[in-house]
């Protein structure tokens, strides 16, 4: 069973925005791509991440929270 969810790829959800995993994630654990990501996605920056398992592919999603104004 472990070694089915290792070889299983994972896809990063954020927002309406999918991203398979690729050679340049993988190996990362869930807090490196966000750091990778966050450049380009600056609401995953304080996101929650969520993730499960379809039987097929890992989702990680990136759930935004809430900032402050002013």
């Amino acid at each position: 069973m472990t070694d089915q969810v290792a070889t299983q790829p994972r896809v990063f959800k954020i927002g309406t925005t999918r991203i398979v995993e690729n050679d340049s994630t993988l190996g990362l654990s869930n807090e490196q791509v966000r750091q990778m990501l966050k450049a380009t996605y600056p609401e995953v920056a304080n996101a929650t991440i969520s993730e499960r398992n379809d039987g097929t592919t890992r989702m990680v999603e990136f759930l935004p929270q809430p900032g402050r104004k002013g």
